[in-house]
Parts: structure tokens; sequence; C-alpha cells
């Protein structure tokens, strides 16, 4: 019995080992920050999708900047073309349509003017991500291209048919027209004669127009939008 107490006490006063490290990837190791961006980030992606995002960039606002101004607004006009042409050909199966492209770069660098932040940060940090003051110019980047869209879906065929049969009120003004559903009467007595099976999606109702959904409210139903927080 006196050994075995003995051995107790010298276990009990012998230092204790050194413990070994802990690899990274141990539960109980410091927690280690990732500043890569989610799969929620504003970005061009999300932008060019339609999807929901989030600003999470943690770029902060300094001195105001002539040069940055410039340089933010030169960016999103620099992508105008490639968003503008996926827009439209995600939205028509991929055919083309150069005069509602045009329509949709003219409307889309007129809504990019507002984007230069007065220069005071960039308007995409180093990481992709749009800055948290550029939610007004993101959305309103946004707006254009799902606006296209819906023209692509709704108005391109009748209006690409209005062209050819003389039309009157045709080119940019017949897509924003037909897809609101706004358009003229004469335009529309025109389209209904002679272009009846293109237009059939954005004519009004026979039974009565007023209590048909628009094609902008039968859109929205459809999808979501690119809501951002």
């Amino acid at each position: 019995m006196k050994a075995i107490l003995v051995s107790l006490f010298l276990l009990g006063s012998t230092p204790e080992a050194t413990p070994p490290a802990i690899p990274p990837d141990a539960l109980a190791a410091p927690p280690v920050s990732n500043d890569a961006p989610t799969a929620w980030a504003c970005t061009v992606d999300t932008l060019r999708e339609g999807k929901e995002c989030v600003f999470e960039s943690d770029a902060t606002a300094g001195a105001t900047s002539t040069e940055q101004d410039t340089a933010n607004r030169k960016l999103l006009k620099d992508i105008s073309r490639a968003l503008c042409t996926e827009a439209v050909g995600n939205a028509r199966d991929g055919r083309t349509d150069a005069t509602l492209i045009s329509l949709c770069e003219r409307r889309y660098v007129t809504a990019a003017d507002q984007c230069g932040l007065g220069g005071s940060s960039a308007i995409v940090d180093a990481k992709g991500r749009f800055a948290p003051g550029a939610r007004a110019c993101y959305r309103g980047l946004s707006s254009v291209l799902q606006e296209v869209q819906l023209m692509a879906t709704v108005a391109a065929p009748c209006c690409e048919c209005a062209a050819r049969k003389g039309c009157p009120g045709a080119a940019d003004r017949c897509y924003a027209d037909v897809s609101q559903q706004q358009t003229a009467p004469a335009t529309l007595a025109c389209l209904s004669e002679r272009c009846e099976d293109a237009c059939s999606v954005a004519l009004p109702s026979q039974s009565g127009a007023s209590s048909a959904p628009t094609a902008r409210e039968r859109q929205r139903s459809s999808r979501s939008g690119s809501a951002s927080l």
C-alpha cells in the first residue's frame, strides 16, 4: 500500500507534458475568417441572372474622386452589350434581336450614368461585390434587364411582325407599348389584322382587356425579380 501511495504522489508531482498542437481543422481550433464572397453576394453574375442578393461588401466610402466616379460608370457601361445580349438571348431561347439589344443598351447606359457614387468608392470591390452604396444603381440596372426580358418574351415576335407588315408605332416604341399593353388604337388595329398569330399573347382579350391581367402583371407573377438587401 505504501508503495502505491508513493507512486501516486510521484505521478501527481510530475510536471505536465506540453499539450500537442491543435490541427487547424480540429473542432477546438481558433476560428479562421473566410472573407471570400458568398453565393448571396451582389455581383455582376447575380445582376445578369436576376437573382436575389445581399450587399455584403465591407467597402467604406472615402474622399470623393472624379477619376473614381468616371471609372465606376465606365466599368458598368463596358459590360452593357454583353448583359443586354444575354438578357435578350435567354428570353428568346438564343435568338438575337438587334433592335431590342440596342434599346436595352441605351436604357442600361442611362441607368449606369447614376452609378458613379460620386467617386467615394469603387462600385465593385476587389472580390467582385457591389459596394453597399450601390443599391440604387444595382436596382436600376436590374430593372432595365428585367424590362428587356419582358419585352423579349412578350413583345418581340409581335413587334418583328409589325415592322415587316408596316404597322404604325413599330421599332422601339412597339416593344414598350406592347409589353405594357398600351398600344395606340391605330397600331392595335394593324396588329390585330396583320399579325394576329405573332401578337396573340400581347393583344388584349376580346372579352374585356380591363379585367385581364396585363403582360407586365403576368411576368411579375411568374418571377420574384432581384430584390436586394
